[in-house]
């Protein structure tokens, strides 16, 4: 069995007691803290029957890792590993082969090359969560991993959105090709934007770190390339917000009558 590990923050841990409360030993609150927040909190966790202690500041924040814990932390046993990717596309196909074409939910990627800072990757899934992406897919050798401050920034959708760190990038592409789904990568020099595309059907959307953008080979495997209008002053976009603005787009594409 694995060693437990830490979530810290009202969403982090309120998912998990949510999502898997018996995966939870221990949930630490600071005593200090008496809102409405806290109250409410600390209801739902003796409704879960989870064990409850009482922890100071200093001593939360030595859990956490940070002072940025809202005063909850918690010791939690690792879920079991998500299925792979081939899996979970496999059962999306399989779902979606009993369904109308018309009511299908096509498979939508995000895929991060490049983005290394955790506070991104924390916020890419969070927005990956609210728009309905199946998964999020980075490379290993070029990514953050999922530790206390991805799952603290994601807000809990470190837990509920599937991320898989690949061997090869550029390959898993192919793959994911092979499969009809449709690569979109972002850059600057895109002959065409993002509102010019349809991406109502099976959709990777590709997107680099700001600034660097995506590695060349990750570029040349794309079906296509877009751009992201920029009419202000700044030249590029956080690549979370980036993020949010290809995925929100795929989203209202699959919503419109």
């Amino acid at each position: 069995m694995s060693s437990p590990k830490v979530l810290y923050g009202f969403h982090a841990v309120g998912v998990r007691l949510k999502m898997a409360p018996q995966s939870i030993l221990e949930i630490y609150v600071d005593p200090t803290r008496r809102d409405a927040r806290m109250r409410q909190f600390i209801e739902r966790v003796g409704q879960a029957g989870v064990r409850l202690i009482e922890a100071d500041s200093l001593r939360l924040a030595k859990l956490a890792g940070n002072a940025g814990h809202q005063g909850v932390a918690a010791r939690v046993q690792a879920l079991a590993p998500v299925r792979s990717l081939d899996q979970l596309l496999e059962d999306l196909d399989t779902a979606n082969s009993a369904l109308p074409i018309a009511q299908r939910n096509h498979p939508l990627l995000l895929v991060l090359d490049g983005v290394t800072d955790p506070h991104n990757l924390g916020a890419c899934l969070r927005v990956a969560d609210g728009a309905g992406a199946h998964a999020v897919i980075a490379p290993k050798d070029h990514a953050a991993g999922i530790n206390a401050t991805v799952a603290k920034v994601a807000s809990g959708a470190a837990e509920s959105v599937p991320y898989f760190m690949v061997t090869n990038l550029a390959r898993t592409l192919g793959e994911l090709k092979e499969r009809s789904i449709w690569i979109t990568g972002t850059s600057d020099a895109a002959p065409q934007t993002l509102y010019q595309v349809d991406l109502r059907g099976p959709t990777a959307l590709v997107l680099g770190a700001e600034g660097q953008g995506m590695r060349q080979l990750t570029a040349k495997t794309c079906d296509q390339l877009v751009s992201i209008p920029m009419r202000g002053a700044v030249e590029s976009l956080n690549v979370s917000v980036a993020s949010g603005v290809c995925l929100y787009e795929a989203l209202r594409q699959r919503l419109a009558p």
